[in-house]
């Protein structure tokens, strides 16, 4: 059984702007959707790097999450 991450970067869209929510404080707002996922990953590489890992989570249309960048399993930096 895989664990989640302990620390988790959930990218947003709320009220039409894109943001980052981690431990219920938000960041932002980002002019996209890529420009958020971007943060969020640079963000979540520097809590990797401090032996803290960690994950970034997107919300889809139908406002569910779904994993896309996790610490040590995807490539850094991501591919634009």
């Amino acid at each position: 059984m895989t664990r989640a991450p302990a620390i988790q970067y959930f990218v947003e869209t709320q009220n039409g702007e894109w943001t980052v929510r981690r431990d219920g404080k938000r960041y932002g707002p980002y002019r996209d959707r890529s420009v958020a996922l971007r943060q969020a990953v640079d963000a979540a590489h520097t809590s990797g790097r401090n032996d803290r890992p960690a994950q970034v989570l997107v919300q889809g249309e139908d406002g569910t999450f779904m994993a896309e960048w996790t610490y040590g399993d995807h490539s850094y930096p991501p591919p634009d």
